[in-house]
């Protein structure tokens, strides 16, 4: 049986793919789950339409994650810390305390997109990665000083 996905299937293909597949798993899974719907010209047009409609909001999506990025190359925050002796930090510096501080700046990220590789555990400059879109990644500058 001929079948168009509506969606990216591991193993099997990616949406708007037409495969052929046993009778039984098109009707009991894939059209069931709503993964797949039959092969005909009218679910074709209608999948290429939802195709280039996906196309657009990706292409949208990596466009707004451009701009914050280039908020983000002109932003510098401070981050105030409690130090205990020889200046090494009271705990370290989280990507929640990161996202806060880019708060005020106007710049809204989500905390599991800020990468710090390595705990920051003393004061100083850091520069810190953040992945924004798959395809689009932005550093900012953290200022970690005294509180």
């Amino acid at each position: 049986m001929k079948v168009i996905l509506t969606q990216d299937t591991p193993n099997l293909g990616a949406l708007g793919d037409v495969v052929t597949v046993k009778d039984g798993y098109a009707r009991n899974f894939l059209i069931h789950n709503g993964t797949a719907i039959l092969f005909n010209s009218q679910n074709q047009k209608i999948i290429e339409e939802k195709k280039k409609k996906d196309e657009l909001q990706v292409k949208k999506r990596k466009e707004d994650a451009q701009v914050v990025a280039q908020k983000l190359s002109g932003v510098s925050c401070t981050i105030a810390v409690k130090v205990i002796e020889d200046d090494r930090l009271f705990g370290s510096v989280s990507p929640e305390m990161v996202q806060k501080a880019l708060e005020p700046e106007g710049i809204i990220v989500d905390k599991k997109d800020i990468h710090i590789e390595e705990p920051i555990k003393k004061l100083g400059v850091y520069q810190i990665p953040i992945k924004l879109h798959p395809e689009v990644t932005a550093s900012c500058k953290v200022w970690v000083v005294k509180e």
